[in-house]
């Protein structure tokens, strides 16, 4: 008896993406978020959300620095000399600076989070400063995610209060660390090295985030594409804010299997 083996088929990853922002509650838009690719390499991609805060129109020109440093640095970047650290380490820094300088040559005092996620071939590195937050599920099982760098958050690591009691803590969007302030921003880094299907990257700021547990948020991003994930995320939000909800920003990235004879490596596929 001959035995016929069946050829396997190599898959190879594709990229689907979305941003999606609501103004909430709120009287003006002061989140700004974006995906882009890089205008000459090919697989890579950059996603960037920032929160911005100050009145007036003094957080919406904070939050606008955040992305406009991302794009100027991305375009510039060189994988081959430069560490994917210090490339977002850099676009925090220097957008800090940025704004901070903005307070001398306007009469507001802007301030601004900042959440940036580089993709490149084989690997995801994201940093963030602020309360911004970078969900990671696999499956919809939560790997990791960013700690706010907030004084209820403190007081939660510190077994001060529960996290539910910093739900509605009264000083809860009290940052310990943003850009703009007068101390230096403190950025923190992360990666994953090995990326797979079905890994899936939430960015979002804390008028979407206040509103759902870890697992509601993983099982949503598991189970839709990323627009209708962000139209579902966004439409529970505002009937649970009640009429008091918050600007809201969302960007999704999510790996997807697809099959080898399709153009290979990764390729963005962005919603909107």
């Amino acid at each position: 008896m001959n035995t016929a083996r069946t050829p396997s088929i190599k898959m190879a990853l594709s990229v689907e993406t979305c941003v999606a922002r609501h103004q909430g509650d709120r009287r003006e838009q002061q989140d700004r978020v974006e995906i882009f690719g890089h205008p000459t390499m090919g697989g890579m991609m950059m996603a960037v959300l920032a929160d911005g805060m100050g009145g007036h129109s003094g957080g919406a020109m904070a939050a606008e620095q955040v992305l406009l440093k991302a794009r100027q640095n991305f375009e510039m970047y060189a994988p081959r000399s430069e560490t994917p650290d210090h490339l977002l380490k850099e676009i925090i820094e220097e957008a800090h600076l940025v704004i901070k300088l903005t307070r001398f040559t306007s009469e507001k005092d802007p301030h601004s989070t900042a959440v940036v996620l580089l993709l490149q071939p084989g690997r995801i590195d994201w940093a963030h400063c602020g309360d911004s937050r970078l969900y990671y599920f696999r499956q919809g099982q939560l790997v990791s995610k960013t700690e706010d760098q907030s004084l209820v958050e403190q007081l939660v690591r510190k077994g001060v209060i529960s996290a539910e009691a910093a739900m509605d803590h009264p000083h809860r969007n009290v940052l310990l660390s943003c850009l703009g302030a007068d101390n230096p921003p403190k950025v923190i880094h992360d990666k994953v090295g090995e990326l797979r299907a079905g890994d899936a990257f939430l960015l979002c700021s804390d008028g979407l985030w206040a509103y759902f547990d870890d697992a509601e948020l993983g099982r949503t991003l598991n189970s839709f594409p990323p627009r209708v994930a962000a139209e579902h995320l966004i439409g529970l939000a505002r009937e649970r804010a009640e009429g008091e909800g918050d600007n809201i920003s969302v960007a999704i990235v999510k790996l997807v299997e697809v099959p080898a004879q399709a153009k290979p490596g990764i390729a963005p596929r962005t919603g909107r």
